[in-house]
């Protein structure tokens, strides 16, 4: 299983010559991917800008937002035009995880309707690919993709989700579904596979927290709190869950492999460059 890492762009007061450094280091170290999150109306870094500056201070690591929340934003064809310029920045080491949202002032902000909110991403994804393409509604704008598209990863727990994802992605990642549930949750993504004549294999991912350490948990889990507050209970839980020593950081690790994943991203609930050391000594070592 592959490990990649978060850079923590959503968390208040992140220092953008802090988030380069984690950056680099976190190519340095060998995590397989920079992940970062998306949303709107908090005190974080917009998400495609943020890769941006990643792609110039990184060589190696796959750059992935999971998860984008490609929805609200209201137009698919400067949404494209942004993506495939990262992608090209970083030499083609893109790869886009989307999925509908659930933060209604998020929608408010840029004027876009929230009900309907998949069926708009399942057209946005659309446009995009054909922009991609070259068969846009505007066929002229770039640049293109270094491969010619971007591969395109699906979040979310509903039926549509997954058959978003089996209609459009790579595979699956999932944002909050409980590690004893993932491998049940993960046969539903195989079979929504096979219901569309899929004859490849999902790549399966899942994100986890992490805060190494009782000064970085604490902080993170008020992080968290603030952050899921919209999620009523479920803001407590994932604030009470954070791992923030070795030993369950390593079976987390080795619990996610043995349930299918194919990629566990581990995020860092504060913005400090040197736990990242001792997280990949845990999942390296």
């Amino acid at each position: 299983m592959d490990i990649g890492v978060g850079l923590p762009s959503t968390v208040p007061g992140a220092d953008g010559r802090e988030l380069a450094e984690f950056a680099r280091r976190a190519d340095r170290l060998g995590f397989s991917t920079l992940a970062v999150l998306d949303r709107l109306v908090y005190d974080s870094y917009d998400p495609v800008v943020t890769l941006a500056a990643a792609a110039a201070v990184t060589e190696r690591i796959t750059l992935a937002p999971t998860i984008l929340l490609a929805g609200y934003r209201p137009s698919a064809a400067l949404l494209a035009k942004q993506l495939a310029s990262v992608d090209r920045l970083a030499n083609g080491r893109l790869v886009v995880g989307v999925a509908a949202g659930g933060r209604e002032d998020d929608f408010a902000a840029t004027g876009v309707p929230y009900g309907g909110r998949g069926r708009r991403l399942d057209e946005l994804l659309d446009e995009m690919r054909r922009v991609w393409s070259g068969q846009g509604a505007l066929p002229g704008i770039g640049p293109r993709p270094q491969r010619g598209h971007i591969p395109v990863w699906v979040g979310g727990n509903s039926a549509a989700a997954l058959t978003r994802a089996a209609t459009y992605g790579i595979g699956w990642i999932s944002g909050s579904t409980p590690l004893h549930r993932y491998a049940e949750v993960a046969e539903e993504v195989r079979r929504a596979w096979t219901a569309a004549g899929r004859t490849d294999t999902p790549r399966l991912g899942a994100l986890a927290y992490v805060a190494p350490g009782a000064e970085r948990k604490r902080a993170g889990a008020r992080y968290l709190l603030d952050y899921y507050a919209y999620t009523g209970q479920k803001a407590r839980f994932l604030a009470d869950s954070v791992i923030a020593d070795d030993s369950r950081l390593r079976e987390t690790i080795d619990g996610y492999a043995a349930a299918g994943c194919d990629e566990l991203m581990l995020i860092p609930c504060t913005p400090d460059v040197d736990q990242l050391d001792l997280i990949a000594k845990v999942a390296f070592g």
